[in-house]
């Protein structure tokens, strides 16, 4: 193999493999994963006729970390396509950096995934969102509304860009930003002073809300958008892993929101080994949004007319989300797929409930599982997940909410009754896209067994 296609291949792995965050990806062994791309490359067997890693070589590689420890693993990026091929691209062209083709390429698929007029990519969903407040318009000491069931990169970039969240209930439905819930608090809790809303409990301008698409599931987003009409409130979405879903038949990005974040991070159905996204329909705000994440720079000279964010994506990670993005339709089918398994396999236990499919959506299933809602919910999806673990079987938790986070506890919020109850019971189990028929059986039977009482 040349010099290029294995760092092409190398990137591949440990690049688009690596999680930065939220439930992580199940790698623990990176030893592992290293001794297998030095040991396997030896073998002519390992490699296509152009040079490039073979699919299995990839599939190998990428589940090392966690075969060393005979796991199933909870959700692994599928590593099997054009990726190899465009990063040796990226390296014989020299254009490694932040200025190349696929990156284009990657803002023009996004945004066709999307069903929006544009797209921007960026070093990570975090910044994303980060740079998206601050160009809608929300400044220091701003209020921020955001559900309290989310990944704390929601609200850490409200406090990136000196705003503090106000933290709203979810519903059962579909475990997002609940808008009854929301109309109520604005209704009792807000005035108007000199033509801005102002939070009455803090004193402090009320400027924009953002919703989460938990799971890939799309809020309800008519009624948030009527509300930030309503109150002259800007939204910005958190859509992380909702690339695929569906909102009323429209897709995740053309939902009225002004503008709408995608992450790549390793763990998502589609990943760049890291990175994220915008996609909006207003040319001038997404105009805007370049400026802020490419250093504010002003001509060709080193002008900046703007204390702007260096949040640029790479063209080696854009190549990487390329190869991932021509093959989103099929993930998200797979996704799917693997959700309904469960779904039908569990559907009559008592006390649990499947994740949630609101009327009005249909989710990406970024991840597959149920909660618990009795009493010991918490206690019980506990205890099965250390008895799935002890099977060989990655089963997680899920996101703890806000206002039990040490940064957030004194953020203002509304009564939480559906996420405390909620959060504690949920159990997301192996949902890769290519998780083999026969792991997901072993899944299955296992967690039956020990609703049964056999364990």
């Amino acid at each position: 193999m040349s010099g290029y296609n294995f760092f092409a291949f190398t990137f591949v792995v440990l690049s688009a493999c690596a999680d930065a965050g939220d439930i992580d990806a199940g790698f623990e062994d990176w030893n592992a994963v290293f001794f297998c791309i030095t040991a396997q490359s030896a073998s002519a067997a390992a490699f296509r006729s152009d040079g490039l890693p073979s699919t299995n070589l990839c599939c190998e590689a990428a589940a090392i970390g966690v075969s060393k420890h005979h796991m199933i693993p909870l959700c692994v990026p599928n590593i099997s396509g054009n990726e190899g091929k465009y990063l040796a691209e990226c390296v014989t062209s020299t254009f490694v950096s932040t200025i190349g083709p696929f990156v284009t390429r990657f803002e023009k698929m996004v945004a066709e995934a999307a069903g929006s007029r544009g797209a921007v990519a960026t070093s990570a969903g975090t910044t994303a969102l980060h740079a998206a407040l601050v160009a809608v318009g929300v400044k220091r000491d701003d209020i921020v509304i955001c559900p309290a069931l989310t990944f704390i990169a929601s609200a850490n970039a409200i406090s990136h860009a000196g705003a503090t969240p106000w933290l709203f209930d979810v519903d059962w439905s579909s475990w997002t930003i609940d808008p009854i819930v929301v109309a109520h608090e604005l209704a009792n809790g807000t005035e108007r002073r000199g033509g801005e809303l102002i939070h009455i409990e803090t004193g402090r301008r009320i400027s924009a809300i953002l919703p989460v698409f938990t799971l890939g599931i799309p809020a309800d987003m008519d009624a948030i958008i009527g509300i930030a009409r309503d109150y002259g409130l800007k939204v910005v979405v958190d859509g992380a892993a909702a690339l695929g879903a569906i909102y009323k038949g429209n897709m995740s990005g053309a939902l009225g929101a002004d503008l709408t974040m995608y992450s790549f991070n390793g763990n998502k159905t589609v990943t760049a080994g890291g990175g994220g996204a915008v996609a909006g329909d207003d040319e001038a705000l997404l105009t805007r949004f370049r400026h802020l994440t490419t250093t504010g720079r002003v001509g060709a000279d080193y002008d900046h007319d703007v204390a702007a964010f260096n949040y640029r994506m790479t063209n080696l990670q854009a190549a990487v989300g390329c190869a991932q993005m021509e093959r989103l339709d099929d993930f998200v089918a797979a996704k799917r797929r693997i959700a309904a398994r469960y779904e039908d396999a569990f559907w009559n236990i008592e006390g649990i409930n499947n994740f949630p499919e609101p009327d009005w959506a249909g989710s990406a299933a970024w991840f597959s599982g149920f909660a618990f809602h009795d009493d010991d919910a918490g206690e019980r999806s506990y205890a099965l997940r250390a008895h799935l673990r002890e099977e060989g079987i990655d089963a997680r938790p899920f996101w703890k909410p806000m206002h039990n986070q040490k940064p957030y506890f004194d953020a203002p919020r509304s009564p939480m009754p559906v996420t405390d109850r909620l959060w504690p019971g949920v159990v997301t189990l192996p949902c890769s896209t290519h998780l083999a028929e026969a792991e997901q059986d072993k899944v299955i039977e296992t967690v039956l067994n020990w609703f049964h009482g056999k364990h």
